[in-house]
Parts: structure tokens; C-alpha cells; sequence
């Protein structure tokens, strides 16, 4: 991620006081007619910026910087070849494929992010908390497209405060973490293209942040993390019975009604359940790790076995989990 540093993003315009407008150009945000999670850019000053003066678009007898047209404008200027990646540019050098998202900073916590501030009781910290909320917010130049302005929204961006938030896991999160991210690579979107690439490791990476901060799970140690994993997918798999993916920052926008809706929704719960009927066993599909898990799933002194009867007669335990 890179972003200038004499462009700034407000909420309002009572913010413009903290800067030297003959120095920064501010950009105000109009949210007004955007879907949660995402908003239009109002120029209040000329930019000096030839990228932002080509990007720019009249709405509403105003000046908007329109995300697609700077999405353009990045791509065709960079000296290596690039092809658009969502908001990134995608370039190669030599062997190492990596992605470029120019976006815009803004100093201040979102206000429609405001709940998740007191959602903060058990995890994280608050001195984590206090820090995110500190630092502010992205946004990247993609539009939500389902809304009415999709070429010119641009959403609103929490990698920062996601970095912080994975530091902030025990060992036994960040694990779980990664077998999502290795079941998702290797058995899921193994040998589907970009395209057809449904289920992303952001899902994965919110639903732990949900099982983290709704205390699902009363002890996230190692010896049980198969028994972790299961909640979490038990999670997704919920998640993609309903349709509804909540971002864990601004619960309204829904994650998956951009991709996985309608029929292709109803065909990876099929996939997913498929899985699920199974057992802790279809991790064994995965290369990376069935290596490792056979001598689990065999070990009685364990807490998680391979016997699914087992699992799914911890009936309150799952009835709990799908009422959160």
C-alpha cells in the first residue's frame, strides 16, 4: 500500500481545522449514497496531484475523484507491465507476482466503524484498541458492485488495524488462522481460477476475528486446535448457509453479496457441507498438511479425534455457536 502524504481524507468538514490547507488538499467524504463500507470522494480543493486531476468526474454539481478511472490511470502509467487486480495493480518482477494498491489515508476512525470500539471488551486489548483507532483508515480505489456509483466509490480500508489485530492472536490463533488459509488454497480453490476463486482468505481471517472477540471458544490453546479450526469453519459454514458475511469492522456491509450470492452461494454451502459431513478428516486432502494431522487424529489422548459422531454430539456447543 502506498498513499500521499499532502492528500488527506475527512468526515467532516469540522476536521479541516487539524491541517494547512495551502499545503494538504482535503478530500471529503460523501457516504450519503454508497452501501456500508464504502463512499464517494468530494474534492474541496484543486489538486495538484495529475493522477487525481484526470480521475476526477462531475457529480452533483461537484467534483468526485471516480476509483475506475484512477484505478486506469495507475495501471497505464507504471512502467512495468500491470494488469488491474481489484483496487491493485498486479505486476510481475521476474518470478515474484505482487500487488500495488495506491490508496488515500484518513486520520480519523470511521464513524460507521464506530461499534466496533464497543465491541472491544475482552479482545483485543485496549491499548490495541486505542492504537488502531488512532491511526485511522485507507481506502482503495474499488466500488461496491451492487451500488449505483461502483466506478466511482471507493472502499473503505482496515489493513492496518487487521495487521495489529493478528499480532495481537496467541499462538494457538494465529495457527488456526493458518490452517484456514492452507484448507482454503488447497482443497477449496485448489486448481480454480481467479475467477471462480469464491471464498477469499479475508473471510477466513474475519470469521477468526469473530470466534476471537465473541469468546466462542473458551481456550485457545495448541493441543486444541483441530477443535478450534472446527468452530471456525463451523462459522463459514453458517456464514454461508445465510448469505451474510458481516465485516467485522462495519457489521452492515455484508462481504458476500458482491460474489457469492444466488446460485453460486447455494453450490459452495453444498461444497462446504459436503466437507463438513466428512469430519476433521478432509483435512487430510490437503498436501501441506495431512502429513502432520494423521498422527493427531490418531492420538486418543488428544482432544479432537478423526470420529465426526463425536464432533457433532456436542449438539449445545453447536447450538450456541449458530444462535450468536
Amino acid at each position: 500500500m502506498s498513499w500521499s502524504n499532502n492528500h488527506r481524507v475527512i468526515w467532516d468538514l469540522s476536521q479541516s481545522q487539524y491541517y494547512n490547507t495551502h499545503r494538504q488538499t482535503l478530500i471529503l467524504c460523501d457516504c450519503s449514497d454508497s452501501s456500508p463500507g464504502f463512499t464517494l470522494f468530494y474534492l474541496l480543493s484543486p489538486s495538484m496531484n495529475r493522477r487525481i486531476q484526470r480521475s476526477c468526474v462531475r457529480m452533483y454539481n461537484r467534483y468526485y475523484i471516480s476509483s475506475s478511472k484512477f484505478r486506469q490511470i495507475v495501471c497505464s502509467e507504471s512502467r512495468r507491465k500491470s494488469t488491474q487486480h481489484g483496487p491493485c495493480a498486479s505486476r510481475t518482477y521476474r518470478t515474484i507476482e505482487y500487488d500495488t494498491a495506491f490508496c488515500f489515508v484518513c486520520d480519523f476512525w470511521p464513524p460507521s466503524a464506530s461499534s466496533w470500539i464497543d465491541r472491544c471488551r475482552s479482545w483485543p486489548q485496549p491499548h490495541t484498541v486505542d492504537d488502531i483507532v488512532k491511526k485511522g483508515c485507507h481506502f482503495v480505489a474499488i466500488g461496491h458492485k451492487l451500488g449505483r456509483n461502483e466506478d466511482h466509490e471507493w472502499r473503505i480500508s482496515f489493513s492496518l488495524a487487521e495487521q495489529k489485530l493478528v499480532y495481537a492472536m496467541n499462538h494457538c490463533q494465529f495457527l488456526t488462522y493458518g490452517l484456514l488459509k492452507l484448507f482454503l488454497t488447497e482443497i477449496i480453490n485448489n486448481g480454480v481460477g481467479d475467477e471462480d476463486k469464491l471464498l477469499c482468505s479475508y473471510h477466513t481471517k474475519t470469521a477468526v476475528f469473530w470466534v476471537i472477540q465473541q469468546n466462542i471458544i473458551p481456550y485457545w490453546w495448541s493441543q486444541n486446535l483441530l477443535g478450534c479450526f472446527w468452530v471456525c469453519y463451523k462459522l463459514i459454514l453458517k456464514l454461508m448457509y445465510e448469505g451474510v458475511c458481516p465485516n467485522f469492522f462495519i457489521p452492515d456491509n455484508n462481504m458476500f453479496l458482491s460474489k457469492i450470492h444466488g446460485d453460486k452461494q447455494h453450490q459452495l454451502f453444498i461444497r462446504l457441507y459436503g466437507l463438513y459431513e466428512k469430519g476433521i478428516t478432509f483435512l487430510l486432502l490437503s498436501p501441506s498438511i495431512s502429513s502432520y494431522i494423521i498422527n493427531v487424529l490418531h492420538n486418543p489422548r488428544l482432544s479432537i479425534c478423526a470420529d465426526e459422531h463425536n464432533l457433532i454430539s456436542e449438539t449445545q456447543f453447536d447450538l450456541n455457536l449458530l444462535q450468536r
